[in-house]
């Protein structure tokens, strides 16, 4: 039997994974959830949609693709094309897409045409992270999932690939106001391979790559040496391992699961290309700028991520914005390959 085929067996039972979606009729219901009267208790923890639940159950290939992506990474109506984009080359690639979100309350992992078009262009879609989901099911709201989100609802839904961007990590000045993203933790203890393209550059690469080896989570350079950086080709941090092609990431995935053992992820870093990175000098000056108006405005907490990124993408005419792209693009054309290795 395949690494694949065991997590799905192993993950699925522990999640109570229903299917069903908009149009289906799960459990005597034919749109979902009834309205709720306050905080509830939701009935289902993950709903998959028919094309991913029939994938995993004839153990086809799936990848998983976060949703924050579409409700809060990119300008309207830009952001729905990315959507579709995207799930065309992971099916380029052989494999299924399940774009992951919650709506009304109800965590969905994979999304129909009609789901993607609200989550883009819905006013009220909220940014939900992994501590956000339990709230968020009791109280029948809707969001797009982060990094942490993402990756525990496709490990609980039996999914062992997952493609986004970059991942958060370890902030600046950490000894200062101790902000390190909640990917690490989840990570450390949710079973799924991540190919990404490092951690944000805003981010303190080398201090959160300590973090990751110590909280045991594995990572691979693919065809590199160094860590990428996100924006960059490399971060100028080396890696331990490098694999060269996908059908060596998924015999390291294979040996993960063969030694069992604290079900921590698997980081494959893949760097952008050279040729669509940003520039490495404007990178360098518009960050140092950015980092020093954010001192200047006393911009702490949750808040500096996202101001980081704006000005970046405002300060290089867009271009770290299509670097970001390009770094997507590749990363789930390279997830889609391998879950087909698996």
């Amino acid at each position: 039997m395949r690494a694949g085929a065991g997590a799905v067996c192993r993950v699925v039972p522990r999640a109570r994974v229903r299917s069903g979606g908009v149009g289906e009729k799960p459990s005597g219901r034919l749109h979902g959830p009834p309205p709720r009267q306050g905080w509830d208790m939701p009935e289902t923890t993950v709903t998959l949609s028919e094309e991913v639940r029939e994938a995993l159950a004839e153990r086809r290939p799936v990848v998983a693709l976060e949703s924050t992506i579409i409700a809060h990474g990119l300008p309207r109506p830009r952001n729905l094309a990315v959507a579709r984009e995207l799930e065309d080359l992971v099916r380029a690639g052989g494999a299924v897409p399940a774009t992951i979100a919650v709506l009304d309350g109800v965590a969905r992992v994979g999304l129909d045409k009609d789901q993607v078009e609200r989550i883009a262009a819905g006013p009220g879609v909220r940014k939900l992270g992994h501590r956000d989901l339990a709230p968020a099911l009791a109280a029948g709201a809707s969001g797009a999932t982060t990094v942490s989100a993402t990756a525990f609802l496709a490990a609980r839904a039996g999914i062992r690939v997952f493609a986004t961007g970059g991942l958060g990590g370890v902030h600046r000045e950490w000894a200062r106001a101790q902000d390190e993203s909640a990917d690490l933790r989840l990570l450390a203890r949710t079973r799924i391979a991540v190919v990404c393209a490092g951690v944000k550059s805003i981010l303190d690469v080398p201090a959160t790559l300590q973090r990751l080896e110590t909280l045991g989570v594995g990572v691979l350079g693919y065809a590199t040496e160094h860590f990428p950086g996100f924006y960059l080709t490399s971060s100028g941090e080396p890696v331990d391992w490098t694999v060269s092609s996908p059908e060596e990431v998924a015999a390291v995935i294979r040996a993960q699961d063969a030694l069992g053992g604290p079900e921590a992820a698997l980081v494959v870093a893949n760097p952008v290309p050279e040729r669509e990175q940003l520039d490495p000098g404007l990178h360098d000056r518009v960050l140092a700028r950015a980092l020093a108006e954010c001192r200047e405005r006393g911009i702490t907490g949750q808040a500096v991520t996202p101001f980081l990124l704006e000005y970046l993408m405002r300060h290089t005419g867009g271009a770290s914005l299509e670097a970001n792209l390009a770094a997507v693009r590749g990363n789930v054309r390279l997830a889609a390959r391998v879950a087909a290795a698996l």
